[in-house]
């Protein structure tokens, strides 16, 4: 038995499509803007990314470059008038961000409306209240829109989410358990005393907690599915750059699961995808 791959880069491409109708008949052009903090160099991949899949569909971009010593104040002051831009319809902080900011206080200040990652405790909260009309963070929203692509059943399913993040793992696991989707969930998390039994009784597997492939074929149970959400950077001295990408899945999993979620190509560009759906979203909702 081989797993299918679950290939994220067609999902998000069918999206997309999808999205070119929304934006042909929104009444203003959708518009993020993206504010970057210094010059770590995945967070510059990852803006491109976005630029790129703005430029694609037909969306404004605005880059906010800023120095790594920039301030609290300062980062605070361009939010709030981002946030009285009424152009604008996203706004987006690149994480990580220098380590004298705060990342939390700052997402804080974000108009919920235009809170297109999904982060402000407005739209985290209408999630715990079984609330989808609002901004859902990008990563698991993408994860459920895969799973749907895929015709995968979650109804009465047993999913385990490996994570607890505040903008992964916990979100996730609202969304599966949520109406409409009606799986059982378990949250597994450094402190489940036997996380390999919890994952041998699931039909679904999301691993979303950083740890390069930490998920073994022992751990899945014949026929589950598996999406990986991982993403990380390991040494591999057969590389030219001496290092790969990998997930937080072993790649034996494909032994034993039906379908599986591959790194890179997988969650990622979903999660750039739902960016895009969330900014077309917010500029519906403003302009309605």
């Amino acid at each position: 038995m081989s797993a299918v791959r679950l290939d994220g880069k067609a999902c998000a491409a069918s999206l997309e499509e999808r999205l070119k109708h929304r934006i042909s008949n929104c009444k203003n052009q959708p518009h993020l803007a993206v504010i970057i903090v210094g010059d770590d160099p995945a967070s510059h991949v990852y803006v491109r990314n976005k630029i790129l899949s703005c430029e694609r569909l037909g969306i404004k971009s605005t880059h906010i470059q800023l120095p790594d010593e920039t301030g609290q104040e300062e980062v605070q002051k361009i939010i709030l008038e981002l946030n009285e831009d009424s152009t604008l319809h996203g706004i987006l902080i690149q994480s990580p961000l220098p380590s004298h900011l705060d990342e939390g206080s700052l997402t804080d200040l974000i108009d919920p409306r235009k809170d297109v990652d999904g982060f402000h405790p407005v739209n985290l909260g209408r999630i715990v209240q079984g609330r989808l009309d609002g901004m859902i963070p990008c990563t698991p929203s993408g994860v459920m829109e895969m799973l749907r692509w895929a015709n995968i059943e979650l109804e009465g399913k047993k999913a385990v989410v490996i994570g607890r993040s505040f903008n992964v793992g916990m979100p996730q696991a609202l969304l599966l358990a949520a109406k409409g989707a009606d799986s059982t969930v378990t949250i597994v998390h450094s402190r489940t005393l036997d996380a390999k039994s919890e994952c041998l009784s699931a039909d679904i597997v999301i691993a979303a907690v950083g740890r390069p492939e930490m998920v073994r074929k022992d751990w899945i149970k014949p026929g589950a599915v598996v999406i990986d959400v991982g993403i990380n950077r390991v040494e591999d001295s057969t590389r030219d750059r001496g290092w790969r990408l990998a997930g937080d899945v072993h790649p034996d999993v494909s032994d034993v699961a039906s379908i599986v979620s591959p790194v890179p190509g997988g969650v990622g560009p979903m999660t750039v995808a739902m960016l895009m759906a969330n900014t077309v979203s917010s500029a519906e909702s403003q302009h309605s």
